[in-house]
């Protein structure tokens, strides 16, 4: 017989090995609490309980009585009843998903609170404010979070009690008036809801703890889980802890602490504190925090205590962690901890700095760190000079440049970027609603709230740039505008730099340098702790990769720079590049040729051109593989527009024949679908001597290399085979060229020839391609197309937004390989062709090549390389380094 559910768990009887079952949050405080922190009692309520619930509308029947038994266990502990009339228990109902959601999901403090147990508070507190105070913050916390009033009524009826008081902030109310503001509060609710604020703590509870199960589909927790990733059907477990107080005067407060800067990686504790308030209250960001080095001034033995907490944390995870806590009259409380969210700075810093420290291994330090955030700091940085006055300076919540029009709203920021344009979004401060606006803007900047706010959370989490707290800043959300301290008005839709690394925001567009990371890559040499992480973290994964990691390009000097930034050949050079600009002309010549010798004549004007081409190239890349794609693009996209040539023809006093002639060709070649017209290898055959002129140019450049002295590693690389006849017609003719070369050279050539694996047709008939194949390279982009049948700019400028909200797609398959059908249709071939030829080289050189995600499950495919540009390669590095140490990891845990 099968054991029964169990859908709540007390802190003390789960761990953090348990976060799938008890969420990130519920998992901290059980493991803080077995290891003997000061963390007030409570009990968790499963993910399983809310999968149930959002699969059936119910909760699961046991739940109410396991909750109850919960209950009477953490008033037991507590020695006081919820919501008593005299000194009642107060909870708090807070959200806990597997995976951090900071602020997208609910929250409700001081359940237990009613119209007795608030004079009850009073009387056992000696602070009726206080009372009050709480009360009136359940009443609008509930009344939103789970009765769906508007927030904005409860905030309009705040900000008219304050207006009449002539203060700014919220603790600055008396009793009286929150006394006042409660009622108020609870005919907002009467009037919207038709029902009134339940007074009973028991139906309080219950009701907070659906409310948080709904949370997990509110629209914001939904597009902030499509945007990191994570999967929709986890559930959020639910905890209830007993509340303690921040807002009992000058010896109590609230604050959030790092053990180490979130933002940059340094050693040392940071956060934020504020005394006399609510968590909340840091969080949210509506009031300017302390540092947290002032805690010691203001209480010196209860800092060096959350130091030494800290400490223990640190040492137990073994990595940075975010730390929320709560002072209640001297006495320090532990509430949260999670392993914090960081930029990508700090992640390689603090990934180095604990392997010196001996806390973790080269290889998990390793794993640590990723490809998007190696990319991310490689972005340019600002140039300023001093003559560059900012408007304003703020705290440096996540570093990065970046430059936007100014906007309000969220709203006005989806609309902007929408359309093209880069938005940096203005608030005082962010809260939950602002996510859809953070994912458009290119940078966020509040005039409130420090590290610990939810913008520099969230901000950080997301890789975006910002700048927290920029106090000089009054921002004016209804006039959509900002001023500044000297009385600059920066208005909607002006331009502004922000940069997250000084925390500073100027006017205007300022001009952008190489960032210190991207010139570290390209000379291997440090400049300071954090080139060193990233160069160190390289080395790593250089030495326990298996996957080599070449590159696409074309040029002399993008040869030249993706060998600096650690390539290992050319995967991809594509030579219909090489057939622009003025060589234009001698390509028109070939297809407007109507004999042999006209279209001769064109080609043996191409071929010393893309001699030259070919042997710069190679010796860029001496002594490593550059992999040579043939003509691949239709013909027809050398030619002028159809549409600009009649015009041009109907406008003309006397009509240029040539342009006649064009006009001709391009409506002759014209294709109702040229992507699966006359392309690659068809274009090689259907043409005399193209395939021939390529192949010879290749052919002379290498042996140019050769006598120079030089180690060429050229590779013939046939595109858009569907079948092996195509491959077998297209080889013997590059093998005669190849044997003409040498026989006119007396030259031998070591030339592999391979075709590019970009039809599913190909994929299919892998096994019988390889035979007269040396390589496969698989061209991802053309396999994707073709795989889904959609054209890739058509889509993604059409339903592919629609796809991707309606969750078609979790993410484009143009970003990340579609591993269930392009990815299938891969490990096909390389199984087939293997078998076939067990020697046969396999890659990828489509832009998946590029994506860690992809990068990853090429590596299980079994491929020998990747692919991608040369701006990427140290992040496929990277990748390649950490997808061998995963995959030994996955391995092992199968066992």
């Amino acid at each position: 017989m099968s054991k029964p559910m169990k859908y709540v768990y007390a802190f003390a009887e789960g761990g953090r090995d348990m976060a799938a079952l008890l969420g990130g949050k519920g998992a901290g405080l059980a493991e803080m609490t077995r290891i003997g922190l000061p963390v007030p009692p409570g009990f968790t309520v499963t993910t399983d309980a809310c999968k149930v619930y959002l699969k059936t509308g119910e909760e699961p029947p046991e739940l109410a009585v396991e909750a109850a038994q919960a209950l009477a266990g953490l008033e037991q502990a507590m020695g006081r009843t919820l919501g008593a009339p005299d000194d009642p228990l107060l909870v708090s109902v807070r959200s806990g998903a597997r995976f951090s959601m900071p602020g997208m999901m609910e929250t409700i403090l001081d359940i237990g609170l009613n119209d007795e147990s608030v004079a009850g508070i009073a009387k056992a507190t000696g602070q009726e404010r206080f009372a009050w105070d709480s009360y009136r913050r359940l009443v609008q916390m509930f009344g939103h979070t789970v009765m769906g009033v508007d927030g904005d009524l409860f905030e309009e009826a705040l900000t008219a009690h304050k207006t009449r008081r002539a203060v700014a902030d919220d603790h600055l109310l008396d009793a009286g008036e929150l006394a006042e503001l409660t009622e108020e509060f609870k005919a907002i609710i009467r009037k919207e809801t038709g029902e009134d604020f339940p007074q009973d703590p028991a139906e309080q509870l219950s009701r907070a703890i659906r409310a948080v199960f709904d949370s997990w589909n509110t629209e914001r927790a939904r597009v902030y889980r499509q945007r990191e990733h994570i999967s929709e059907d986890l559930g959020t477990a639910v905890n209830v802890q007993a509340m303690v107080f921040g807002n009992l005067g000058a010896d109590s407060g609230t604050g959030v602490a790092f053990t180490r800067d979130p933002a940059t990686g340094e050693r040392g504790v940071y956060g934020d504190y504020l005394p006399d308030a609510q968590g909340e209250d840091v969080v949210a960001g509506v009031r300017d925090a302390l540092p947290l080095i002032e805690l010691k001034k203001l209480n010196g033995p209860v800092y060096g205590e959350l130091v030494d907490h800290l400490r223990t944390l640190e040492d137990h995870y073994r990595d940075l962690c975010d730390v929320e806590f709560t002072v209640e009259r001297g006495k320090l409380w532990i509430l949260q901890t999670r392993v914090g969210k960081r930029t990508a700075e700090a992640a390689f810093r603090i990934a180095h700095d604990l392997r010196e420290e001996g806390t973790v291994s080269e290889d998990e330090a390793l794993v640590r760190v990723s490809g998007a955030e190696l990319t991310r700091l490689m972005f340019p940085r600002f140039r300023t000079t001093s003559d560059d006055v900012p408007l304003a300076h703020g705290v440096p919540a996540s570093p990065g440049a970046a430059v936007g029009a100014v906007v309000f709203d969220s709203a006005e920021a989806v609309r902007r970027a929408a359309a093209g344009e880069q938005v940096v979004l203005v608030r005082r401060e962010t809260t939950p609603d602002d996510l859809p606006g953070m994912i458009a803007a290119q940078a966020v900047l509040t005039s409130r709230g420090g590290k610990t706010s939810h913008a520099a959370v969230v901000a950080r989490g997301m890789g975006k740039v910002c700048v927290c707290g920029a106090e000089a800043l009054a921002v004016d959300t209804v006039a959509r505008r900002f001023t500044t301290e000297t009385g600059t008005v920066v208005n909607e839709g002006d331009v502004v730099s922000v940069d997250g690394t000084a925390g500073t925001v100027h006017l205007g567009e300022l001009p952008l340098t190489a960032s210190e990371v991207g010139r570290a890559l390209e000379t291997a040499a440090a400049a300071g702790p954090l080139t060193e992480a990233v160069l160190g973290a390289l080395a790593h994964a250089d030495s326990v990769r298996r996957l080599q990691v070449r590159a696409n390009a074309d040029t002399p000097e993008d040869a030249v720079r993706a060998r600096a930034l650690g390539a290992q050949g050319i995967g991809l050079c594509r030579t219909e590049h090489m057939f622009l600009g003025e060589r234009r002309a001698l390509v028109e010549a070939m297809i407007l040729a109507r004999e042999d010798t006209a279209r001769e004549e064109a080609l043996a004007a191409l071929l010393p051109l893309q001699r030259e081409d070919f042997t710069k190239i190679l010796e860029a890349m001496d002594g490593l593989p550059v992999t040579i794609r043939l003509l691949d693009p239709p013909l027809h996209e050398f030619l002028p527009d159809r549409m600009e040539l009649a015009v041009r023809l109907a406008e003309a006093a006397e009509p240029d024949p040539r342009d006649r002639e064009l006009l001709a060709a391009v409506e002759r070649m014209h294709e109702q679908n040229p992507m699966l017209g006359l392309r690659g290898v068809r274009l090689g055959l259907a043409v005399p001597g193209l395939m021939a002129m390529q192949v010879r140019a290749v052919a002379e450049a290498a042996t140019a290399r050769l006598r120079a002295g030089g180690d060429p590693k050229a590779e013939i690389m046939i595109p858009l085979v569907g079948t092996v006849e195509e491959l077998r017609l297209a080889r013997t003719e590059a093998e005669r060229v190849l044997a003409e070369v040498a026989a006119e050279t007396g030259t031998e050539l070591d030339c592999p020839i391979g075709t590019m694996i970009e039809l599913p047709r190909a994929a299919l008939t892998a096994g019988k391609i390889a035979g007269t194949a040396d390589f496969f390279s698989f061209g991802t982009n053309d396999l994707t197309q073709t795989t889904w049948g959609l054209s890739r700019d058509d889509a993604e400028a059409s339903f592919f937004p629609l796809y991707l909200e309606k969750g078609v797609f979790e993410v484009s398959p143009f970003e990340t390989i579609d591993q269930e059908g392009v990815g299938r249709l891969v490990e096909i071939a390389v199984e087939a062709g293997r078998a076939v030829n067990p020697r046969l080289q396999t890659g990828v050189c489509g832009e998946h090549g590029g994506d860690p995600d992809s990068i990853h499950f090429f590596h299980r495919a079994g491929l020998d390389y990747v692919s991608c540009s040369p701006f990427r390669i140290p992040a496929a590095r990277l990748e390649a380094g950490r997808a061998t140490l995963t995959e030994t990891t996955r391995t092992s845990d199968t066992r």
